[in-house]
Protein backbone atom coordinates (compact mmCIF):
# COMPACT_ATOMS: atom_id res chain seq x y z
CA UNK A 1 0.00 0.00 0.00
CA UNK A 2 1.06 3.49 -1.29
CA UNK A 3 0.55 6.63 0.92
CA UNK A 4 0.20 10.20 1.08
CA UNK A 5 1.44 11.97 4.32
CA UNK A 6 0.59 15.43 4.92
CA UNK A 7 1.28 16.90 9.01
CA UNK A 8 0.88 20.47 9.37
CA UNK A 9 2.01 21.94 12.41
CA UNK A 10 0.99 25.59 13.32
CA UNK A 11 2.41 27.36 16.44
CA UNK A 12 0.40 30.93 17.35
CA UNK A 13 2.25 32.59 19.92
CA UNK A 14 0.45 35.34 22.11
CA UNK A 15 3.72 37.40 21.63
CA UNK A 16 6.04 37.43 19.21
CA UNK A 17 9.03 35.01 20.02
CA UNK A 18 12.61 36.10 18.88
CA UNK A 19 14.40 32.44 19.09
CA UNK A 20 13.80 28.80 18.42
CA UNK A 21 15.36 25.78 18.20
CA UNK A 22 13.00 22.84 17.13
CA UNK A 23 14.16 19.43 16.70
CA UNK A 24 12.43 17.11 14.24
CA UNK A 25 11.56 13.78 13.31
CA UNK A 26 9.08 13.40 10.89
CA UNK A 27 10.25 11.29 7.92
CA UNK A 28 8.98 8.24 8.02
CA UNK A 29 11.67 5.50 8.68
CA UNK A 30 12.64 2.96 5.53
CA UNK A 31 13.03 -0.44 6.61
CA UNK A 32 12.21 -4.50 5.32
CA UNK A 33 8.57 -3.34 5.59
CA UNK A 34 8.13 0.36 4.66
CA UNK A 35 10.23 2.79 1.79
CA UNK A 36 10.09 6.18 1.53
CA UNK A 37 9.37 7.24 -1.93
CA UNK A 38 9.66 11.15 -1.38
CA UNK A 39 9.91 13.28 1.94
CA UNK A 40 9.97 17.27 2.37
CA UNK A 41 9.52 19.38 5.61
CA UNK A 42 8.91 22.90 4.70
CA UNK A 43 9.28 25.36 7.77
CA UNK A 44 7.69 28.67 8.18
CA UNK A 45 9.53 31.33 8.88
CA UNK A 46 12.69 30.26 6.83
CA UNK A 47 15.15 28.84 9.77
CA UNK A 48 18.65 30.71 9.65
CA UNK A 49 20.23 27.18 10.13
CA UNK A 50 19.19 24.03 9.27
CA UNK A 51 20.77 20.46 9.75
CA UNK A 52 19.97 16.57 9.18
CA UNK A 53 21.29 14.14 11.01
CA UNK A 54 20.81 10.23 11.97
CA UNK A 55 19.92 9.55 15.44
CA UNK A 56 20.73 6.98 17.87
CA UNK A 57 18.45 4.77 16.45
CA UNK A 58 18.48 5.00 12.52
CA UNK A 59 15.79 8.00 12.85
CA UNK A 60 16.15 11.22 10.93
CA UNK A 61 16.75 13.68 12.36
CA UNK A 62 16.33 17.42 11.22
CA UNK A 63 17.40 20.69 13.70
CA UNK A 64 16.23 24.21 12.53
CA UNK A 65 16.93 27.50 14.43
CA UNK A 66 15.16 30.16 13.76
CA UNK A 67 16.38 33.53 14.89
CA UNK A 68 13.74 36.07 12.82
CA UNK A 69 10.75 37.26 15.42
CA UNK A 70 7.74 35.40 14.65
CA UNK A 71 4.29 34.97 16.18
CA UNK A 72 3.41 31.74 13.84
CA UNK A 73 5.52 28.90 13.03
CA UNK A 74 4.33 26.62 10.70
CA UNK A 75 6.28 22.91 10.14
CA UNK A 76 4.82 20.82 7.14
CA UNK A 77 5.94 17.40 6.93
CA UNK A 78 4.65 15.51 3.20
CA UNK A 79 5.29 12.39 2.45
CA UNK A 80 4.73 9.50 0.06
CA UNK A 81 5.37 5.50 1.26
CA UNK A 82 5.10 2.28 0.97
CA UNK A 83 4.17 -0.18 3.18
CA UNK A 84 4.53 -3.64 2.67
CA UNK A 85 3.45 -5.22 6.02
CA UNK A 86 0.98 -8.38 5.79
CA UNK A 87 -1.24 -9.49 8.24
CA UNK A 88 -0.13 -11.76 11.11
CA UNK A 89 -2.11 -14.29 13.16
CA UNK A 90 -2.03 -13.54 16.51
CA UNK A 91 -0.87 -17.36 17.78
CA UNK A 92 2.17 -19.04 17.19
CA UNK A 93 6.31 -17.97 18.24
CA UNK A 94 8.10 -19.71 20.63
CA UNK A 95 7.51 -19.72 24.12
CA UNK A 96 8.15 -16.57 25.95
CA UNK A 97 10.56 -17.70 28.13
CA UNK A 98 12.76 -19.07 24.86
CA UNK A 99 12.82 -15.58 23.72
CA UNK A 100 13.67 -14.18 27.01
CA UNK A 101 16.53 -15.85 27.27
CA UNK A 102 17.39 -15.21 23.48
CA UNK A 103 17.30 -11.82 23.78
CA UNK A 104 20.21 -12.02 27.02
CA UNK A 105 22.61 -13.77 25.00
CA UNK A 106 22.26 -11.44 21.80
CA UNK A 107 25.57 -9.35 21.51
CA UNK A 108 24.90 -7.37 18.91
CA UNK A 109 24.55 -3.71 19.29
CA UNK A 110 23.57 -3.01 15.81
CA UNK A 111 20.51 -0.61 15.40
CA UNK A 112 18.03 -2.95 15.75
CA UNK A 113 19.64 -5.01 18.53
CA UNK A 114 17.05 -6.37 21.46
CA UNK A 115 19.40 -5.07 23.95
CA UNK A 116 18.96 -1.51 23.48
CA UNK A 117 15.33 -2.31 24.48
CA UNK A 118 15.46 -4.70 27.67
CA UNK A 119 15.95 -2.20 29.91
CA UNK A 120 13.83 0.71 32.09
CA UNK A 121 13.85 4.56 30.86
CA UNK A 122 12.99 7.20 33.15
CA UNK A 123 9.26 7.18 31.50
CA UNK A 124 9.25 3.79 30.98
CA UNK A 125 10.15 1.72 34.78
CA UNK A 126 9.87 -1.11 35.53
CA UNK A 127 7.49 -1.77 38.53
CA UNK A 128 5.80 -4.56 40.20
CA UNK A 129 2.29 -3.90 39.52
CA UNK A 130 2.99 -3.26 35.56
CA UNK A 131 4.85 -6.67 35.79
CA UNK A 132 2.26 -8.53 37.50
CA UNK A 133 -0.34 -7.20 35.18
CA UNK A 134 1.85 -8.42 31.92
CA UNK A 135 2.44 -11.71 33.73
CA UNK A 136 -1.21 -12.44 33.50
CA UNK A 137 -1.06 -12.78 30.22
CA UNK A 138 2.61 -14.95 29.98
CA UNK A 139 1.76 -18.16 31.40
CA UNK A 140 4.32 -20.76 31.28
CA UNK A 141 5.41 -22.14 28.12
CA UNK A 142 3.20 -19.79 26.04
CA UNK A 143 3.86 -18.68 22.59
CA UNK A 144 5.11 -14.79 22.80
CA UNK A 145 3.08 -13.75 19.89
CA UNK A 146 -0.07 -15.41 21.60
CA UNK A 147 0.55 -13.93 25.03
CA UNK A 148 1.34 -10.06 23.33
CA UNK A 149 -1.42 -10.18 21.74
CA UNK A 150 -3.81 -10.91 25.14
CA UNK A 151 -1.95 -8.19 27.23
CA UNK A 152 -2.77 -5.28 24.22
CA UNK A 153 -5.98 -6.63 24.05
CA UNK A 154 -6.18 -6.10 27.96
CA UNK A 155 -5.05 -3.23 28.04
CA UNK A 156 -7.38 -1.96 25.06
CA UNK A 157 -10.27 -3.54 27.36
CA UNK A 158 -9.54 -2.29 30.66
CA UNK A 159 -8.09 0.69 30.11
CA UNK A 160 -9.96 4.07 29.00
CA UNK A 161 -9.23 6.21 25.78
CA UNK A 162 -8.94 9.75 27.49
CA UNK A 163 -7.41 13.05 26.04
CA UNK A 164 -7.61 14.76 28.76
CA UNK A 165 -5.87 12.04 31.46
CA UNK A 166 -1.83 12.87 30.77
CA UNK A 167 0.15 14.73 28.65
CA UNK A 168 3.89 13.59 26.63
CA UNK A 169 5.43 14.19 30.21
CA UNK A 170 2.97 11.39 31.85
CA UNK A 171 5.14 7.95 33.16
CA UNK A 172 3.92 4.50 32.52
CA UNK A 173 3.24 4.09 36.08
CA UNK A 174 1.04 7.20 36.43
CA UNK A 175 -1.09 6.54 33.25
CA UNK A 176 -1.20 2.56 34.50
CA UNK A 177 -2.79 3.48 37.87
CA UNK A 178 -5.35 6.03 36.58
CA UNK A 179 -6.37 3.40 34.41
CA UNK A 180 -6.41 6.03 31.21
CA UNK A 181 -4.32 7.99 29.07
CA UNK A 182 -3.90 7.95 25.34
CA UNK A 183 -1.69 5.68 22.88
CA UNK A 184 1.61 7.08 24.55
CA UNK A 185 0.24 5.93 27.88
CA UNK A 186 -0.63 2.51 26.94
CA UNK A 187 2.19 1.71 24.51
CA UNK A 188 4.67 2.86 28.16
CA UNK A 189 2.66 0.19 29.94
CA UNK A 190 3.11 -2.48 27.65
CA UNK A 191 6.44 -2.14 27.45
CA UNK A 192 6.90 -1.36 30.95
CA UNK A 193 5.54 -4.55 31.87
CA UNK A 194 7.38 -6.49 29.17
CA UNK A 195 10.50 -5.81 30.18
CA UNK A 196 9.53 -5.96 33.80
CA UNK A 197 9.30 -9.66 32.23
CA UNK A 198 12.62 -9.69 30.58
CA UNK A 199 11.43 -9.51 27.14
CA UNK A 200 12.50 -6.64 24.80
CA UNK A 201 9.90 -3.97 23.87
CA UNK A 202 10.47 -0.71 21.94
CA UNK A 203 8.81 2.15 21.33
CA UNK A 204 6.85 3.13 18.35
CA UNK A 205 5.79 6.61 16.58
CA UNK A 206 3.97 7.16 13.54
CA UNK A 207 0.88 7.09 11.89
CA UNK A 208 -2.52 5.56 12.35
CA UNK A 209 -4.92 5.49 9.18
CA UNK A 210 -8.50 6.03 10.29
CA UNK A 211 -11.75 5.30 8.27
CA UNK A 212 -14.98 7.84 8.34
CA UNK A 213 -18.13 6.25 9.69
CA UNK A 214 -19.64 4.48 7.02
CA UNK A 215 -21.97 7.01 4.69
CA UNK A 216 -19.51 9.93 6.21
CA UNK A 217 -17.26 11.94 4.21
CA UNK A 218 -13.32 11.80 4.83
CA UNK A 219 -12.45 15.34 7.05
CA UNK A 220 -9.11 16.76 6.04
CA UNK A 221 -6.46 16.66 9.08
CA UNK A 222 -9.00 14.33 10.96
CA UNK A 223 -6.42 11.20 10.95
CA UNK A 224 -3.23 11.25 13.74
CA UNK A 225 0.32 10.83 14.79
CA UNK A 226 -0.11 7.83 16.74
CA UNK A 227 2.02 5.26 18.70
CA UNK A 228 2.51 1.46 19.51
CA UNK A 229 4.80 -1.58 20.88
CA UNK A 230 7.54 -3.23 19.00
CA UNK A 231 8.57 -6.80 20.58
CA UNK A 232 11.52 -8.94 19.52
CA UNK A 233 10.18 -12.25 19.37
CA UNK A 234 13.13 -14.33 19.04
CA UNK A 235 16.13 -14.51 16.05
CA UNK A 236 13.51 -16.69 13.63
CA UNK A 237 10.53 -14.07 13.73
CA UNK A 238 12.52 -10.78 15.13
CA UNK A 239 10.48 -7.52 15.51
CA UNK A 240 6.69 -7.41 15.65
CA UNK A 241 4.41 -4.38 16.53
CA UNK A 242 1.30 -5.00 18.60
CA UNK A 243 -1.21 -1.35 18.83
CA UNK A 244 -2.69 -1.86 22.52
CA UNK A 245 -4.53 1.17 22.01
CA UNK A 246 -6.54 -0.41 19.38
CA UNK A 247 -6.05 -4.46 20.05
CA UNK A 248 -4.23 -5.16 16.83
CA UNK A 249 -1.06 -6.85 14.99
CA UNK A 250 0.20 -4.41 13.28
CA UNK A 251 -0.50 -4.32 9.89
CA UNK A 252 -0.58 -1.65 6.49
CA UNK A 253 -2.47 0.50 8.71
CA UNK A 254 0.49 1.65 10.63
CA UNK A 255 3.37 3.98 9.07
CA UNK A 256 6.64 4.30 10.92
CA UNK A 257 8.36 7.45 11.89
CA UNK A 258 10.59 6.59 14.66
CA UNK A 259 11.83 3.98 16.92
CA UNK A 260 13.38 4.78 20.49
CA UNK A 261 13.08 3.29 24.52
CA UNK A 262 10.19 5.52 24.88
CA UNK A 263 8.34 8.98 23.56
CA UNK A 264 11.16 10.87 24.53
CA UNK A 265 13.36 9.24 22.48
CA UNK A 266 11.17 9.65 19.11
CA UNK A 267 9.13 12.71 19.87
CA UNK A 268 7.72 13.92 16.25
CA UNK A 269 8.65 17.52 17.26
CA UNK A 270 10.65 18.92 20.42
CA UNK A 271 12.72 21.82 21.55
CA UNK A 272 12.76 25.31 23.04
CA UNK A 273 11.46 29.05 22.45
CA UNK A 274 12.39 32.01 23.71
CA UNK A 275 9.36 34.10 24.54
CA UNK A 276 6.93 35.68 26.73
CA UNK A 277 3.18 34.86 26.42
CA UNK A 278 0.67 31.75 25.80
CA UNK A 279 0.92 29.46 22.65
CA UNK A 280 -1.68 27.85 20.61
CA UNK A 281 -0.96 24.77 19.05
CA UNK A 282 -2.73 23.18 15.87
CA UNK A 283 -2.39 19.75 14.39
CA UNK A 284 -3.43 18.44 11.07
CA UNK A 285 -2.64 15.12 9.75
CA UNK A 286 -3.46 13.48 6.82
CA UNK A 287 -3.10 9.57 5.62
CA UNK A 288 -4.08 9.04 2.01
CA UNK A 289 -4.10 5.83 0.33
CA UNK A 290 -3.06 5.47 -3.10
CA UNK A 291 -4.48 2.77 -3.68
CA UNK A 292 -8.26 1.45 -3.40
CA UNK A 293 -7.81 -0.43 0.67
CA UNK A 294 -10.38 -1.61 3.05
CA UNK A 295 -10.43 -1.86 6.66
CA UNK A 296 -9.39 -4.74 8.36
CA UNK A 297 -12.74 -6.47 9.41
CA UNK A 298 -15.04 -4.81 7.47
Amino acid sequence: MIYQLRHLTTYLYEKPVGFARCVLRLTPATGHDQTVLESQIDIEPFPTQRRSHIGQFGEQVITAVLQTPHEELKILARSRVEVNRPVRSAVGGAPWEVVREEAFAVASLDLRSPAHFLYPTAMTAIHPSITAYAAASFMPGRPVIEAAFELAARIKAEFKYDTGATDVRTLALDAFNARRGVCQDFAQIMIGGLRGLGLPAAYVSGYLRTYPAPGRPRLEGADATHAWVNLWCGDEIGWLGFDPTNALIVADEHIVLAVGRDYSDVAPIGGIVLGSGEQTIKVGVDVVPMEPVQARGA
